[in-house]
C-alpha cells in the first residue's frame, strides 16, 4: 500500500513512479512520458490527492462542528441560568448537528473510496528498474554456466516423462482437468529429492524452516497484495473466507502481521515448502503441453524481513541463495532485472532467475526474487522498533522462489537426458535418490 502522507508531501516522485507503471492517461510512449511527466496525467493519483484533500477538509470541519456545539451547549446553560431565551441557540445546535452528521457520512464515503483506491495502486519502482511495458525491456544482468551441446536431438521433458512411463497427463485430466500431472516412481522421487536438497541447502545458509497452512484468510491475501486486485487469479473455497495459497509468500509473510519486532531480530529469514495453487487466469492456450504452467505445483520459498537500510543488500543475498541451487545442480541460468511494467504488483524491484531448457532452446523463469520495500509491511502492519520506546517503523519484506520444484525437475530432466532416453541424476541428488540414473519402468 502506498503511503498517503508521503504522496501528499512528494507527489512528483509518486507520479513519476506510477507513470513508470503505465498508469498515465495518454498514448505517449512510456519513455517519453517518464522524460516529461508534466505532459501527462495520472488519473488515479489525481483522484487520490483530491480525496485526501477532501478528507482533511472534512476532518477539520467535523472537529470544528464539535467545538461549536460544545460552545453552544455551554451558552445554553448560561442563558438558562440568566433566564434568557435559548431558542436561537438550540436552533443553531440542531443545524450544527445536522451538518455534523452530513459531514461524518461524507467523511466515511471519502475514506472508503480512498482506502479502496490506495489498495489497488502498485508499488513504486526502484530508481534502477528499467522502464518498459513488457519483457522486451528487461535487462540481463549476468549468465552462469555452459549450455550443453548435445550430439543428438534432445527431447522435451514431457516426451522424456511419457517415454519413461513416469509422467501421466491423461489420467491427471481424468482426475482433475487440464494443467495437472501425475508423477510416478523415480520422477516422483526426483521431485521430493529436489525439495529436500533446496531445504537442506537454505537451512545451512541461515533460513529457518517453516511448514505453514496451505489455506489462508482474506486478510493474509490482502497483506501480501493478492487481494483485492487479483482475486480472479486465486482459488477460493466456496462460502468460506479461505483461499488456497498461490505461493508460501502469503502465509509466511503474514506470520508477523500486526506484530512489532525489534531491530536486533532482523533480518528474519524463512524457507518453506508448500504446494501452490493458481487459476492461471488470462493464460488460456499458453504453455498447455507439459508441466510449465500448472494449476498446482510445488515450490520452496524464501522470505525475509529486514531493516530498510539493509533491504538492497538482503535482496542481492536472497538472489544468490536461490542461484546456489542452480549452481549445485550445474544448471545454466541467467539473472534478469524486470522492467517497470513486467514486475509484480507489490514489488519495487524484481530479478528473475531463468534456467536454460534445451528442448525449447530458450530461457525459462524458475524464480522471481522481489524486494517489496515497505509496501507489504504497510498492508500487513509489520513493524519494528530500533530501540526500546522508539517509534515503530515498517520493516522491508523480500521473497523469492528457491526454487519452483516442478520447473527445476524439468530442467534436470532435459539437461541430464541421455541418448537412450535415460536421465543421469545430478551428483548432488544421488544421496537423496539412492541411484545415479533414471531408466524407466521397462528398462
Amino acid at each position: 500500500m502506498l503511503p498517503i502522507k508521503e504522496i501528499r508531501e512528494n507527489s512528483a516522485r509518486f507520479k513519476l513512479g506510477l507513470i513508470k507503471r503505465g498508469l498515465y492517461d495518454s498514448d505517449t510512449d512510456i519513455l517519453e512520458a517518464v522524460a516529461n511527466p508534466d505532459s501527462v496525467r495520472v488519473p488515479a493519483l489525481d483522484r487520490l490527492t483530491d480525496l485526501d484533500r477532501e478528507r482533511r477538509d472534512l476532518l477539520f470541519r467535523v472537529e470544528e462542528v464539535k467545538r461549536l456545539k460544545n460552545e453552544a451547549s455551554k451558552d445554553i446553560g448560561r442563558f438558562k441560568k440568566d433566564g434568557k431565551d435559548t431558542s436561537e441557540i438550540i436552533s443553531r445546535m440542531q443545524k450544527l448537528g445536522d451538518e455534523g452528521k452530513e459531514k461524518e457520512t461524507r467523511l466515511k464515503e471519502v475514506e472508503d473510496e480512498l482506502d479502496k483506491l490506495a489498495c489497488v495502486l502498485p508499488n513504486i519502482p526502484a530508481d534502477d528498474v528499467p522502464v518498459g511495458r513488457d519483457e522486451k525491456s528487461n535487462r540481463v544482468l549476468r549468465e552462469h554456466g555452459t549450455k550443453i551441446d548435445f550430439d543428438f536431438q534432445p527431447l522435451s521433458h514431457h516426451e522424456l516423462g511419457l517415454a519413461l512411463g513416469m509422467m501421466d497427463f491423461e489420467r491427471a485430466v481424468k482426475v482433475s482437468g487440464s494443467r495437472f500431472v501425475v508423477l510416478f516412481d523415480d520422477l516422483a522421487l526426483l521431485e521430493w529429492a529436489l525439495m529436500r536438497l533446496m531445504i537442506d541447502l537454505q537451512m545451512k545458509r541461515g533460513y529457518r524452516l517453516t511448514l505453514p497452512p496451505f489455506l489462508v484468510n482474506s486478510a493474509s491475501m490482502f497483506g501480501t497484495g493478492q487481494l483485492p486486485k487479483f482475486e480472479a487469479d486465486l482459488f477460493k473455497c466456496r462460502d468460506t473466507d479461505y483461499y488456497l495459497i498461490p505461493t508460501a509468500e502469503v502465509p509466511v509473510t503474514n506470520l508477523h502481521r500486526d506484530e512489532i519486532m525489534t531491530a536486533s531480530q532482523l533480518p528474519v529469514k524463512y524457507c518453506s515448502y508448500t504446494p501452490c495453487f493458481r487459476s492461471e487466469a488470462g493464460s488460456y492456450g499458453k504453455d498447455m503441453k507439459g508441466m510449465i504452467r500448472q494449476h498446482q505445483f510445488n515450490k520452496v520459498e524464501l522470505v525475509k524481513f529486514t531493516l530498510p537500510e539493509h533491504s538492497d543488500t538482503e535482496h542481492n543475498a536472497l538472489i544468490n541463495d536461490a542461484c546456489a541451487i542452480l549452481e549445485t545442480l550445474h544448471l545454466p541460468y541467467r539473472i534478469t532485472l524486470l522492467s517497470s511494467m513486467d514486475m509484480g504488483f507489490s514489488a519495487r524491484k524484481c530479478c528473475d532467475l531463468e534456467v536454460w531448457l534445451p528442448s525449447e532452446n530458450c530461457w525459462r523463469e524458475i524464480s522471481s526474487c522481489s524486494n517489496f520495500g515497505d509496501f507489504q509491511a504497510r498492508r500487513a502492519n509489520i513493524r519494528f522498533r530500533r530501540d526500546e520506546g522508539a517509534k515503530p517503523e515498517f520493516v522491508h519484506t523480500l521473497n523469492g522462489s528457491g526454487l519452483a520444484i516442478g520447473r527445476t525437475l524439468i530442467a534436470v530432466m532435459e539437461t541430464y537426458q541421455q541418448q537412450d532416453g535415460s536421465i543421469k541424476i545430478p551428483e548432488a541428488l544421488v544421496p537423496y535418490m539412492g541411484k545415479e540414473k533414471i531408466t524407466g519402468v521397462n528398462r
